[in-house]
């Protein structure tokens, strides 16, 4: 529930409701979640890279993997751009 929608009185407060609003952030990673392919400029593609690097030595393995799958598929994306993008 948003701060801009109401919130429930008397009954309704003690009924869970469950179709409860999705955060914006909750929609965005369902979306996300599907996608298989988007078109991006290169200087986004670094940028991401360079904000993810530094987990690339993190102490946690499983962030460590993570990072590293992902920050190689930005930098092969990067290379594999066409000219001019």
């Amino acid at each position: 529930m948003t701060s801009s929608q109401p919130l429930p009185r008397g009954l309704n407060s003690l009924i869970p409701n469950t179709r409860a609003q999705a955060s914006a952030g909750e929609r965005a990673a369902s979306q996300l979640l599907h996608l298989r392919e988007a078109t991006v400029p290169v200087p986004v593609l670094a940028a991401a890279a360079e904000l993810i690097a530094p987990q690339l030595k993190s102490e946690d393995a499983a962030t460590r993997e993570a990072a590293t799958a992902v920050h190689a598929r930005l930098l092969a994306a990067i290379d594999g751009a066409a000219p001019g993008r």
